[in-house]
This record gives structure tokens, C-alpha cells and sequence, in this order.
């Protein structure tokens, strides 16, 4: 007698049997895994790299706990395409269905590659996690197979991913002005007295543009879809936002008047917090050109 562990492609589902030969692991599968063989044809294979099993021999010379997948119909086992930092997903599968094709939504095809195994997040692209996000949680939950409140905390982790990483953007793009202002002042010379003066009327002439305008529409969306809106917006937008009157802010995002204050309060925080960072990457280019100067 030989262990062996049965598993279906597409299920949590993991059973331990032991078989003298192939024809009595057959046998059990079917039975174990509630498997009608003559609804659809089944095939046994090996859960590492696919190979089908049909020779007993061959069976026989298995080391004990292999596991073995029973595929059902048209389903085909295939290796997770990988990429660099990634090879140990190698050895993972994941179930291809002849049947599929472009009819089949992008997010049905990303939930079963998380329902076959999480880890294969990891392989997801921003645009994916933005596709797991906009779907309902109770649709999703049905496809991964979680619960609605496992699922919707998998969806505000992705959104919070999603939101870190536009953070990060912003800081690096901030990041890259302060550079290019110190090489430029390092050409230049220092930077002109009113720079700053300058700097505060700009922002305050975009302000008073900003209350004159109506907001975008890509703006409200964000403000809708977004659980965290402020750090997906851009300077002017933040500033469109707190221009806006609250009442008709809460009409366009059919909030409350309370919860259109809260979020104009976040925003200005946000847009506060950035201009502290101007100005501090200024004072740190002011600093930098007062030490060349020093004997």
C-alpha cells in the first residue's frame, strides 16, 4: 500500500488515501472526490509538472505522499508563468480551461488564480488589483472562495497597497524636482529672493481658479471610488476640492454635509502636508548652496 494525497484542481479540497496499484487510487479518487466519470472524462495526474499517470509500473515506483490531481473535462494542467524573484512559484499549477475565451471577465480569471493559490498575488499587476477592487464583494467571494468579510478585507488591503504606492510615486516625483532645482541652481546660481513669494501666488492664482470651476468628473469618481481619495489627487485637484462649496459637494458625491466637511478636511491636510515638503526641499536647496559658498 502506497499514501497518496488527492487533490481537485480548482478546490481546497485535499484527501489522503493509500492503493496497491493505479486502477485502486483510480477507484478511490472517483469515490473520495464524488467524481462521475461518465458525465465527463477524468484524468490523473501528477500535481508537480503534470504528468499523466496510466502505467501501474510507473505508479509503483512513486515515493510515498505524491500528489495526484484528478482533471476533469477539457481542463489542462499548465506551470505559473513566472519571472524574476518568483521561481519558487514553479512548481505551481494553475487550471486552464479550453472553454475559456475573451467572453470570460479579467477579474473571474484572476479570482481563480487566487482561489488556486493566494501567493499568486504577487504575479498581479496594479491594474489587476484595481480589477479585484472594482468587483462586488460578494461576486468575488463567491469566486475565490472566502467569505464576503475575508473578501472585503482583501479588497481594502489591495486598495491600501494601491494607495501606498501612489504615495511613494508622488514622494519620488517630489523627490526628482528637488534634484533637478538643485542642479539647476548649481548652473544658475542661488535661487532669486521673491522665489518663494512667487511660489505661494502661484498656488494661491490656482486656488482662485480652482473655486471658479466645477469639479471634473475624473475627480468625483476618485472621490466615489477611492477609500482613501487624497492621495490619488493631484495639487490642483486638492485644491478644487477644498474650494468647493460643501453643500454641493455633498449633492455630487451623495454624501452628507458632514461627511463632505470631513473629507475637504482630509484633503487640505493632504495638500498642507505637501507644500510643507516644497518647502522644505527649498529650504534644503538654499542650505546646499550656502555651504559652497563657506571658505
Amino acid at each position: 500500500m502506497k499514501r497518496c494525497v488527492l487533490s481537485v484542481r480548482g478546490t481546497r479540497e485535499r484527501h489522503g488515501v493509500a492503493a496497491s496499484s493505479l486502477q485502486e487510487l483510480y477507484d478511490k479518487a472517483l469515490k473520495v472526490l464524488n467524481v462521475d466519470p461518465t458525465k465527463e472524462p477524468v484524468t490523473l495526474v501528477l500535481a508537480e509538472d503534470g504528468t499523466i499517470v496510466e502505467d501501474d509500473d510507473y505508479f509503483l515506483c512513486l515515493p510515498e505522499d505524491t500528489e495526484f490531481l484528478i482533471l476533469q473535462g477539457n481542463k489542462k494542467w499548465a506551470p505559473t508563468s513566472v519571472d524574476g524573484g518568483t521561481a519558487w512559484l514553479a512548481r505551481e499549477s494553475v487550471e486552464l480551461d479550453d472553454t475559456d475565451g475573451p467572453g470570460i471577465p479579467r477579474w473571474k480569471v484572476l479570482a481563480a488564480q487566487l482561489r488556486e493559490n493566494l501567493s499568486n498575488i504577487i504575479l498581479f499587476a496594479e491594474s489587476d488589483f484595481q480589477t479585484l477592487i472594482d468587483v462586488k464583494a460578494e461576486d468575488l467571494s463567491k469566486e475565490v472562495a472566502m467569505s464576503p468579510k475575508k473578501t472585503e478585507m482583501l479588497q481594502d488591503t489591495l486598495q491600501g497597497l494601491l494607495d501606498r504606492r501612489e504615495e511613494e510615486r508622488q514622494c519620488k516625483e517630489l523627490l526628482q524636482l528637488y534634484l533637478e532645482a538643485v542642479r539647476k541652481d548649481e548652473v544658475d546660481g542661488p535661487r532669486l529672493p521673491g522665489a518663494s513669494q512667487n511660489l505661494n501666488e502661484a498656488y494661491n492664482e490656482e486656488e482662485g481658479a480652482s473655486q471658479k470651476t466645477q469639479l471634473p468628473s475624473q475627480v468625483l469618481r476618485i472621490l466615489k471610488e477611492k477609500k482613501m481619495p487624497h492621495l490619488s489627487l493631484s495639487n490642483e485637484q486638492l485644491e478644487a476640492v477644498c474650494a468647493q462649496d460643501s453643500g454641493t459637494l455633498s449633492a455630487d458625491l451623495n454624501i452628507s454635509l458632514q461627511d463632505a466637511q470631513q473629507m475637504q478636511t482630509v484633503c487640505q491636510e493632504q495638500l498642507e502636508l505637501r507644500y510643507e515638503q516644497v518647502q522644505c526641499m527649498n529650504s534644503l536647496a538654499s542650505k546646499s548652496q550656502k555651504r559652497k559658498h563657506l571658505p
